[in-house]
This record gives C-alpha cells, sequence and structure tokens, in this order.
C-alpha cells in the first residue's frame, strides 16, 4: 500500500496544494512553522478521520476559512482507492472512501494502517496513564473491530454508572437492583478488554525490547510492565468491594480504565531516570514495534510517519534507526526535519530512492 497523491484545501496553515508521492521515502524539510508537520498530520487523517495533534476538528481549519478538505489517492494490492475526509463549519465530519461516505468512523479504521513517531509521543512518557491506555488501545484497535466495540461499550455503560452514582449522592437515595445491571455489564467487557491488553503486551513487549536494543546498541536495558487491577482481583469483585468509595466519589474508581504501562530503564522510571535521548529511543523503539505488529495482523504494510525524529539523537542512535527503517519490511516513509543537509546525509546512508519536498 502506498499514498499516490495528497491534495489539500484550508487545512491548517495551508490554503491549497497537492503533493505526488515517491512508493518509498518522500521528506520534508524546511524551517518551524512551514507546515511540515501538518502535512503528516493529514496523511494520518486520511487513516483516521482525525487529528493526531489537535482532538478539536474545527481548529484544523485554516483561519478565516469556513471548511478543509483532505484527499489522498491510494495503491492498496493493485487497487486504485480514494479517500477524501472534509469538515465545514457548523456541520459533522465526512469520511468517504471511493465516493460512499461511512456512517461510522470506527469502520474505517484499520482498512489503511499507519504508525506516526513525533516529538508529541512524550506525552506517553510524561502524562497520565490515559494517554498509555490510548496508545495501547489504538495499536489493537487497528486491527481488532471487536475491541474496538467492546472498549465503545465499556465506556458507555462506564458513563452510565458514574451518571447513577451522581444521581444517587444528589437524591441521598441506592438502588442496588439497577446499579448491579451495570456491574454485571462493565465486568463482562472489562475482562475482555483486559485478557486482550494482556495478550496483545505479552507479543508487544518483546518487539519493544529487540527494537530498543538495536537503536541503544545494546548498551541499555528497558522493560515495559503492564499494570491492571484485574492482575490481581476479578472485575466484579472489585465493583462490589469499593462501593462505598465510589458512592462518596460519585464515579468509578476501579476497572480496566484505570490500567496503565510502566516505562523503565534499568530498574527505574524512565520518566526520572532516562536522559532526553534515551527517553526519545524508547519511545521511537515502542513505535516501531508498533509497527511490525500491526503488519503482522494486516494484509498491507503500514505507512510510517516519522516527525522531527533526528533531532536530540547522538549519531549512532541515528545510524541504527536509519538502518531499522532501511529494512525491507518498511514500506512508504514520510519525514519530516528542519536540516535538509541532515536528511540528505541520513538518506544517503540508505539504499532506498527518496524524495526531497522542500517547504
Amino acid at each position: 500500500m502506498y499514498l499516490q497523491k495528497l491534495s489539500l484545501v484550508n487545512f491548517k496553515n495551508i490554503s491549497a496544494q497537492t503533493f505526488d508521492f515517491h512508493q518509498k521515502i518522500n521528506c520534508f524539510v524546511g524551517n518551524n512553522g512551514v507546515g511540515k508537520t501538518n502535512i503528516l498530520d493529514a496523511i494520518y487523517y486520511l487513516s483516521f478521520a482525525k487529528s493526531y495533534f489537535n482532538p478539536i476538528a474545527t481548529q484544523n481549519i485554516k483561519h478565516d476559512e469556513a471548511f478543509f478538505v483532505v484527499e489522498g489517492d491510494y495503491l492498496v494490492n493493485e487497487r486504485s482507492e480514494k479517500i477524501i475526509c472534509t469538515l465545514k463549519k457548523g456541520h459533522k465530519k465526512v469520511l468517504k472512501r471511493n465516493g460512499k461516505a461511512y456512517d461510522k468512523f470506527s469502520e474505517h479504521i484499520g482498512q489503511f494502517p499507519l504508525v506516526i513517531i513525533s516529538p508529541a509521543d512524550r506525552d506517553l512518557v510524561t502524562e497520565g496513564s490515559d494517554v498509555r491506555r490510548k496508545f495501547v488501545d489504538g495499536v489493537i484497535s487497528q486491527q481488532n473491530k471487536t475491541y474496538l466495540q467492546n472498549l465503545l461499550s465499556y465506556n458507555k455503560v462506564l458513563s452510565q454508572r458514574n451518571a447513577l452514582l451522581k444521581y444517587f449522592a444528589i437524591n441521598r437515595t441506592f438502588d442496588a437492583l439497577n446499579l448491579q445491571v451495570y456491574n454485571e455489564q462493565l465486568s463482562v467487557l472489562g475482562t475482555k478488554i483486559y485478557q486482550k491488553r494482556k495478550d496483545f503486551l505479552a507479543l508487544f513487549i518483546p518487539i519493544f525490547n529487540q527494537k530498543y536494543q538495536i537503536i541503544s546498541d545494546d548498551k541499555e536495558q528497558v522493560n515495559l510492565l503492564y499494570n491492571s487491577q484485574l492482575n490481581d482481583f476479578e472485575m466484579i469483585d472489585l465493583l462490589k468491594e469499593n462501593l462505598n468509595k465510589d458512592k462518596m466519589l460519585q464515579y468509578t474508581s476501579v476497572g480496566i480504565h484505570k490500567d496503565d504501562l510502566s516505562f523503565e530503564i534499568g530498574d527505574y522510571p524512565i520518566k526520572k531516570f532516562g536522559s532526553q535521548g534515551q527517553q526519545k529511543s524508547y519511545l521511537i523503539a515502542l513505535k516501531l514495534a508498533q509497527f511490525e505488529f500491526i503488519k503482522k495482523q494486516s494484509t498491507v504494510t503500514p505507512i510510517l510517519l516519522l516527525d522531527d525524529i533526528f533531532d536530540k539523537l547522538d549519531e549512532n542512535r541515528v545510524s541504527q534507526i536509519v538502518e531499522l527503517v532501511n529494512d525491507d519490511e518498511f514500506g512508504q516513509i514520510f519525514i519530516t526535519d528542519t536540516h535538509k543537509e541532515r536528511t540528505e546525509n541520513i538518506l544517503k546512508q540508505s539504499d532506498k530512492p527518496y524524495q526531497i519536498f522542500k517547504l
């Protein structure tokens, strides 16, 4: 699979622009603020019908304009595919594949698999557990529709249970039977999600460790741990045992929505004890492992977006990353960099054809 052509109208800082891409490596170089990352985000939009960087869709419309259009022409297993995503202020976002609009965007997820590596990924290290859960859920959901549906259903029931707990507190009442219905639904869905996360990480962690060892040249040991209350307790029992606490807090304090990942270097949290280079290497290894996992689950090779990944890495780590992505397992790659010379020098180490767009 590869993206042959990208057309943008009023997307972020881009008024109107069209790009014809090489099926292997495409590089965007230029100063900060010229729109390099925005082009990668537009490609991300075509796979996920949303921005990787800004969840508020209307803020992706160019200032003083009323709409945006992102259009991509793909070649997938010798078959042409056209994806168009449009948004007009005051209207719902529309996503079309070959002229036919999707009823649910979730039906599109995984059809055009993609992995992005960006400085924004640092949130995985620095922010709360919800960011790390979102990462795990995103990897699994790209190729597992049942998991995605279970996750959406769980979040809906969770919201309903929380609303009921608030209702109890406001009205000084309690309905055990009504609450039990939500407990049972959360337990069934939560147990399925937990098991899938556990199975996924059992496969994913060895791939991640292998990628990190290559990037670090076997000089550092890292670990990735799955923390879940369901490691030790059944979901239904957790809900029962924490009922009084939940009534007091007016929300559900236990369950798979509290799961987390521990990122470690040596035996210590990488957030506190890892250098900038080590943290960046850790995140790149995570994303390259994500790429390999998705590729194994998919019938097509995912697109890889590399946004400013060479910054803050020493020469040895850069060369190891180039060697990794030079492998034939990778398909089409998009790269952004502020230094044209650095990019060209890096690409010359590769034996793959490339195209450079100067913005």
